[in-house]
């Protein structure tokens, strides 16, 4: 799995003119399924995520989690994530995983936020045309990859 992490202080995303989901503090994560990925991508991605020292404290250093001050999630699908640029000038996806893979595991990535304890967990509408709005808070926008690519 591969992530976009956006520390925000405002995010929501809309489909159809209508508003799916939408926080305030906290971070967006923009989420890609690979064809490898299970469980165990979930439950690292999740640890590192929640857990990652990227708020202020008094001093103004990034020293606290998004546990740490009751930050909210909004998570949003997003298989371009997984674009291979290198060659040509179109992307190829084929390291996306197939939609029902896909959909399942960022279901079980959004569960899994919430029962560590993320009390407003957000997300997109899977395979839907969505926009997104983020108000990036930094900005900070930070990359992780569960295979540890990067």
């Amino acid at each position: 799995m591969k992530v976009v992490i956006q520390r925000v202080s405002q995010s929501s995303v809309t489909v159809e003119d209508k508003v799916v989901g939408s926080i305030d503090k906290g971070l967006t994560v923009l989420l890609g399924v690979g064809h490898e990925d299970t469980g165990e991508d979930i439950n690292y991605l999740v640890d590192k995520i929640l857990n990652l020292r990227i708020f202020e404290d008094e001093q103004g250093k990034m020293n606290l989690s998004l546990m740490d001050v009751g930050g909210q999630l909004l998570i949003i699908s997003q298989f371009t994530i997984y674009g291979d640029c290198r060659k040509g000038r179109r992307p190829s996806f084929i390291n996306a995983a197939p939609p029902q893979k896909a959909n399942e595991l960022y279901l079980a990535f959004a569960q899994a936020c919430k029962q560590k304890g993320v009390e407003n967990v957000q997300t997109g509408e899977f395979g839907a045309h969505m926009k997104v709005s983020i108000v990036n808070d930094g900005p900070v926008t930070l990359l992780l990859d569960s295979r540890k690519k990067y």
